[in-house]
């Protein structure tokens, strides 16, 4: 099975468990921060369904009508899970507020401890193989995914310290003020997820470190009259292209400079795991 699409699966089975459990939870104590949390997990899950299903698209082949590959599949997931994420931050701060107008007594606060506990650590694991897969393969949707999780993380560990002092302290306006502090953070991550994916679909430069490693390894191969101009990159997916016009000497056969174009190609794609490069051949 391919490598992203089995650590997808993964994601989608654990945020489907811990949905269940921490909604039981979240009903049975009234609580609004743990119930929010089952929202995350919800909209975990989304992502998840989204990235298993982009990856699975993204990793098609070119064909006739999308000559430049699939790899933008997992650009348009990457806008949508931050979509979603930005909608669940605001509902869950309209529902804790109107729980810090009308408070409402939280019961078996121990066990919303529990089960947040439980959800941080499932997570963290969870997360860990998603970003060592998305890193591996550069994918755009898996690290989206894993963010949701690191977060997730994060404000599970945030309601479980803040249930604790309720139990601790009796103060039961913690739980809502929790919960908005769940949801300022949720709303930071979608912020940057939207940045990160948006971009390539406007087809924005690689980053400058990118640039210049691409530029390096051309300008290794620029000696006596061979020079280049008009560096383009872009990124779809996974995939970085590249391309430019390479000058050459009119001595130079129509072979020396086919060889010359391969051994930059393939110093280029020596930079980068996907890399397809464009060379447009001018003579001086």
């Amino acid at each position: 099975m391919n490598k992203k699409v089995a650590v997808a699966r993964l994601s989608i089975i654990s945020n489907s468990l811990l949905i269940v459990m921490k909604l039981a939870v979240g009903i049975i104590s009234g609580s609004v921060s743990i119930i929010s949390e089952a929202i995350h997990s919800f909209m975990d899950l989304l992502a998840a369904i989204i990235a298993f299903l982009s990856v699975r698209i993204s990793d098609r082949p070119a064909d006739s009508k999308h000559p430049y590959g699939h790899g933008k599949f997992e650009n348009i997931s990457g806008v949508v899970e931050a979509f979603l994420i930005f909608v669940a931050a605001f509902w869950i701060i309209y529902e804790a507020a109107k729980k810090i107008i009308h408070p409402e007594p939280i019961g078996s606060i121990w066990i919303g401890v529990v089960v947040m506990a439980v959800s941080a650590l499932v997570n963290s694991v969870v997360s860990r193989k998603l970003y060592r897969v998305a890193r591996e393969t550069d994918s755009i949707a898996l690290e989206a995914d894993a963010l949701h999780l690191k977060t997730d993380v994060y404000t599970s560990l945030g309601v479980a310290i803040g249930l604790a002092l309720i139990w601790i302290t009796g103060y039961h306006f913690l739980d809502p003020v929790a919960a908005i502090l769940v949801a300022l953070v949720i709303l930071k991550e979608s912020y940057h997820l939207f940045r990160k994916a948006y971009g390539p679909l406007l087809d924005i430069a690689l980053p400058e470190e990118d640039v210049e490693a691409i530029r390096q390894a051309i300008d290794h191969h620029c000696k006596e009259k061979i020079s280049y101009h008009d560096l383009r990159t872009r990124k779809a997916g996974n995939v970085r292209y590249a391309d430019f016009h390479l000058n050459l000497p009119r001595n130079m056969t129509v072979k020396e400079a086919h060889d010359l174009c391969d051994l930059i190609e393939q110093d280029i794609k020596t930079l980068f795991l996907e890399t397809e490069v464009t060379i447009h051949v001018e003579y001086n």
